[in-house]
């Protein structure tokens, strides 16, 4: 199927991905200020000004492809991402545990999509000069470092929150 008329698979392509990182950043931040794990806190802090970094670089690679930034996008972005912290996690108006997991599911995911797109840039990089094929090498290799250290706090939070319910005794024969 071809591409309807007027329509620049690019940049609506590194839009959606500009407006992921945006969403994702303000999750690394809030999940790094609500952890009460002073290493994990640690570790998400350094995340969110990576993903801040790389969302910048970015923005300058769509600014060589001369792809501008699509505000109107943006502004959805921001409403979905607000939309999305209203989730079933047990407790209604308070932080529950199990926020630890769901929001380290969701950053992984989102780390593990900006990798796609570092992938799919590289591609293009082999036939368009416009794209600098080593920094996006560099970019991919960061993305790997960021999804296998959010592996280890998804981990580690699946461990202290899923743990079942003891279980109960026999019940004694009558």
């Amino acid at each position: 199927m071809s591409a309807p008329a007027g329509t620049d698979m690019l940049a609506i392509y590194l839009n959606d991905h500009y407006t992921g990182a945006t969403g994702g950043l303000d999750l690394f931040q809030r999940a790094a200020k609500a952890r009460a794990d002073g290493e994990e806190r640690e570790v998400l802090t350094n995340l969110a000004r990576q993903v801040r970094e790389d969302r910048d670089a970015l923005a300058q690679i769509m600014a060589d492809l001369e792809v501008s930034v699509d505000r109107t996008r943006m502004a959805l972005g921001w409403i979905a991402e607000k939309a999305g912290r209203l989730k079933t996690n047990g407790r209604l108006l308070s932080r529950s545990p199990l926020s630890d997991l769901l929001e380290a599911e969701a950053m992984l995911l989102g780390v593990l999509g900006k990798a796609a797109c570092w992938r799919a840039l590289r591609t293009l990089a082999e036939t368009d000069r416009r794209l600098d094929a080593a920094r996006l090498d560099t970019l991919l290799d960061r993305a790997e470092r960021q999804a296998a250290a959010l592996e280890r706090i998804r981990v580690a939070a699946a461990a202290r929150n899923l743990k079942p319910p003891s279980a109960p005794s026999p019940a004694n024969p009558a």
